[in-house]
């Protein structure tokens, strides 16, 4: 008896120990996913609603309740925020807060969502759980939606007024063609990407090339196991585009694996149409239609070793393969001056066969001991072009055959580049040093033959071209940062010795160039508090030209229509100012600088043959200011909004036929994006964007607009993700030029992509990762302390 007594009691004990265990939980806003301070958690009784307990939240969220009997339930509340009751469950509780709705009638504004941050005035856009992007296809049409970042219709990315920016991942250039990084970038989902950071004013720690830098963070898959996302979208128009992702990914404890393969195919349509002449000359209307009919197969593999705490290793392989065929044919009508009379009515096909392949090699090593970092980064990139084109012109009327030529094209590139990059901290300063070296190889040989009277080919030596550069660049750096209280600092200094060889075999010229830069940054960012921060910064940048600008042969837009590399071109060297102001989810920009030895282009029409050519040529110098603001702001707990509102201004001293033009233009950008988050799991999102009339010294570039609509909804505990939209819906979105000084020529054209198309996209997730990499777990205490 006495036994079963003590068995008894200890059961008991054991019971109410177990009852009285403690109740820890974190509380976080449901939007930001970040921690809500100072919420009141109260513990009731279910029967009476007798209050037992009550405590707060820390700075973390977290908190703890000593009592935890049975047959009670919680109540959270926070001014702000929806009271949210809930029943007890396994401990540690994660308990999410909705931001309380205000009345629509009241027209209460407010600041959204904390998704932006500054990195030393750089904004840093959330991108995973951002609802601004719930609704977007892929990765492009993220970026669309990113204040400061345009995307044009042949998927070129442009930042702070039309300036090509360098794409790194996860802090890292890569090495890519523009055709593979566009493919690359559509294969990568919203949810698969954490971050987003504009830089529109690099320091001197980067190459002097990268006027921008768009840095994208993936999120990684911090779990042992497997783990698989599938992404798909189909665009219809006239025709249908298909596209297909398949990330994977396989961690151990020392080892991280990854495999991301997609296959893309289908067809896409371009419109060119054009008018031409001078005064008291043939009045010509240029029209052209092309269809692509495309398959691009990439693949990309990586390891990642964790060799140690301090040693890490990573390699990837990379492949991407595309083939193109091409139809395009055009028309060409020519009226005398008072068009009057007709002088020649000609059509033309122009069918093309082009392929490319792309490998890509990347290695990367690091080590890390207390406060000293070294950094190692190779690449290596191999790119194979092949093109062959028939040019077919006749005169319409009668289909009598006019000319006759084919081309046949190869054009081989390889670049291989070297980093490495050293840091050591010293008490709140961060010193910094890096050298890197490049060396990039490019081969061109495009041959051209011509249907002779006798109906044979024969070869075209006025059109051919053999064309060679090589390219060495050596670069030093050296970088210090500091943080003084409220005010951090930083400055550098980069050094850049180029090496160039260009060779135009078929003309037997060549030039060479050696010379060195110096190129100097430095910056200042000033915290107020958590919500208000300001940074200045400066820095001076260097633009090379590239393989297509020097290149002296012949691209054809069509038969009396085409551009010529010019291998004299000079490098231009940029000097900027940026100011930045964050407050809370308000940023503002502005940019003012100087660019000598600016790149353009030039029109020169010949009124004998009408042959109009666009000639590569260095102006003296542009001057250029911008001013950038996007302020997020919620209506409603289901309505939110983010708006754009950016100016620039562009001052050119272009010298052109004897004349000389130094306009100065003006133009604007305004953007919208309007979420709603509707009943049932559904997100609607409307995207509006317009450009006003802008231009250059030479052009205007007409006034156009966009807007899109789309539709999301997350099914099976949000594994599958599934996404409508309509871009371009009044299919706007076209360019139109014209040149400005009609008393030299009248140039009109305009370029017209189907970028109004209906999207459908599909995204599943799936693996078997279920707990955390040794290294990513944490204590409780360690996590309070984040």
């Amino acid at each position: 008896m006495t036994t079963r007594l003590w068995i008894f009691l200890l059961l008991l004990s054991l019971y109410f120990a177990k009852a009285q265990e403690a109740l820890k939980g974190k509380v976080l806003d449901a939007e930001t996913k970040t921690a809500v301070f100072n919420a009141e958690i109260s513990l009731l009784n279910k029967s009476d609603q007798r209050l037992i307990l009550k405590t707060s939240t820390d700075s973390t969220g977290f908190f703890q309740l000593n009592n935890n009997t049975a047959d009670t339930y919680l109540i959270i509340q926070k001014k702000g925020f929806e009271a949210k009751t809930l029943d007890k469950a396994e401990d540690p509780l994660l308990i999410e807060l909705k931001p309380e709705a205000a009345s629509i009638s009241e027209v209460v504004i407010r600041s959204s969502a904390r998704n932006i941050r500054l990195n030393d005035g750089n904004m840093v856009m959330s991108v995973s759980g951002n609802k601004d992007f719930k609704t977007s296809a892929n990765l492009f049409e993220v970026l669309r939606k990113t204040p400061g970042v345009t995307v044009d219709q042949e998927g070129g990315i442009f930042i702070g007024g039309r300036i090509a920016p360098a794409v790194f991942i996860d802090g890292k250039p890569i090495t890519m063609s523009s055709q593979e990084l566009q493919a690359y970038l559509r294969s990568l989902s919203p949810e698969m990407v954490e971050s987003i950071e504009v830089n529109t004013n690099p320091s001197s720690k980067y190459d002097a090339e990268f006027k921008g830098i768009i840095d994208i963070r993936l999120k990684r898959n911090g779990n042992l196991g497997w783990k698989g996302n599938y992404n798909g979208n189909a665009y219809f128009n006239k025709f249908t585009y298909r596209e297909n992702a398949l990330n994977l990914s396989y961690n151990t404890e020392k080892i991280a694996y990854s495999l991301q393969t997609s296959y893309n195919n289908g067809i896409s349509t371009y419109r060119y149409n054009a008018l031409q002449k001078l005064a008291n000359t043939n009045v010509m209307r240029t029209s052209t239609y092309q269809e692509d009919e495309g398959k691009v197969y990439n693949i990309q593999a990586g390891a990642d070793f964790r060799i140690n705490d301090k040693n890490r290793l990573g390699v990837g392989l990379r492949g991407s393969f595309r083939n193109i065929d091409r139809t395009r044919s055009g028309s060409l009508y020519t009226v005398n001056k008072d068009e009057s009379q007709l002088v020649f009515n000609t059509e033309s096909d122009n069918p093309t066969d082009y392929s490319q392949q792309n490998y890509g090699i990347v290695a990367d090593y690091s080590f890390q001991n207390k406060g000293f970092k070294l950094n190692f980064l190779g690449n290596y990139l191999s790119v194979k072009n092949m093109q062959t084109d028939d040019f077919i012109n006749r005169d319409k009327p009668t289909s009598q055959l006019l000319s006759y030529w084919k081309s046949d094209l190869v054009n081989k590139i390889d670049i291989q580049t070297a980093q490495i990059d050293i840091s050591q901290k010293i008490n709140n300063a961060d010193f910094e040093a890096g050298i890197k070296y490049s060396h990039s190889n490019t081969n061109n040989n495009i041959r051209y033959d011509t249907l002779s009277v006798n109906n044979s080919f024969v070869f075209d030596p006025g059109r051919s071209n053999r064309f060679s550069y090589r390219e060495k660049i050596g670069a030093g750096y050296i970088s210090y940062r500091q943080k003084l209280g409220k005010l951090l600092i930083n400055s550098g200094l980069r050094i850049e010795n180029t090496e160039s060889v260009s060779n135009a075999i078929t003309n037997d010229s060549i030039v060479s160039r050696n010379y060195l830069k110096w190129l100097p940054s430095a910056g200042a960012t000033y915290t107020f508090n958590k919500s208000n921060e300001l940074s200045l910064s400066y820095s001076r940048k260097m633009t090379r030209p590239v393989f297509s600008q020097l290149n002296p042969f012949r691209f054809y837009f069509s038969p009396l229509n085409y551009w010529i590399g010019n291998p004299y071109l000079q490098p231009s060297l940029t000097s900027q100012i940026k100011l930045t102001y964050r407050y809370k989810n308000w940023v503002t920009n502005f940019t003012v600088g100087k660019e000598k030895d600016v790149m353009v282009r030039y029109p020169l029409y010949n009124p004998v043959t009408n042959v109009l050519e666009y000639l590569g040529t260095n102006l003296p110098y542009r001057k250029f200011a911008s001013i950038e603001t996007s302020f997020p702001v919620r209506i409603t707990k289901w309505w939110n909004m983010t708006n754009q509102i950016s100016g620039y201004y562009n001052d050119e001293f272009r010298p052109y036929l004897n004349e000389v033009f130094a306009l100065k233009v003006y133009n604007y950008e305004l953007r919208t994006n309007q979420v709603f988050s509707l009943p049932k799991g559904y997100t609607v999102n409307l995207f509006a964007q317009y450009e006003s009339k802008t231009g250059n010294s030479l052009y205007i570039i007409k006034p156009r607009y966009t807007v899109d609509l789309s539709v999301q909804k997350s099914w099976f505990n949000n594994t599958l993700n599934t996404k409508i939209s309509y871009n371009n819906i009044f299919d706007s979105y076209d360019q139109r030029l014209e040149f400005r000084h009609k008393q030299i020529m009248d140039n009109r054209f305009t370029h017209w992509w189907d970028s109004s198309r209906l999207i459908v996209s599909v995204g599943y997730s799936f693996g078997s990762s279920k707990y955390q990499v040794r290294e990513t777990q944490k204590t409780e205490e360690e996590n309070r302390t984040r």
